[in-house]
């Protein structure tokens, strides 16, 4: 394992320069999900739910998380996303919704805490539209899936 990146030599958090860095195509994909009542499902998948429509604003909700991440996460760096998806799929084995997010960047650091920003305020807008529904939800295995480019290259989870 490396040593840790976002500390100084006395312990002490800190942004990691990557000034040195070369400017490469960078990639990551991040995954979790909202496990519910198959009734709350149900609520998702027939348009039924009070506040509208529950994936379209989670997808949007994601879209703006990865682009923000630098203002929720102090040690980010700000980036220029040049893309984000995010995928919402219902899931009547879990039962619930799968979301998956992909962020691209052309740059000197990668985009994988913006994928996994992406990936919790989507679950997390699922939960707020439907939890007069279902409260007993649970957002679960929220992780990275794979990331490419940079200096550790390629990784994918097992």
């Amino acid at each position: 394992m490396n040593s840790l990146t976002h500390l100084d030599a006395t312990g002490a958090a800190s942004m990691v320069d990557v000034s040195d860095k070369d400017s490469t195509p960078r990639r990551a994909v991040a995954e979790g999900c909202v496990v519910m009542r198959p009734e709350t499902l149900a609520l998702i998948r027939d348009g039924d739910a009070k506040k509208g429509d529950v994936l379209g604003t989670a997808r949007l909700a994601g879209i703006m998380a990865a682009k923000k991440t630098h203002d929720l996460i102090p040690l980010c760096h700000p980036l220029l996303i040049s893309k984000v998806n995010v995928d919402c799929v219902l899931d009547e084995s879990l039962p619930g919704v799968r979301i998956i997010a992909e962020v691209k960047v052309s740059g000197q650091t990668g985009v994988e805490m913006e994928a996994l920003t992406a990936v919790s305020v989507a679950c997390l807008t699922i939960y707020d539209m439907v939890k007069a529904a279902d409260r007993a939800m649970r957002i679960e295995n929220i992780h990275l899936r794979q990331k490419s480019g940079g200096r550790s290259g390629h990784y994918e989870k097992p």
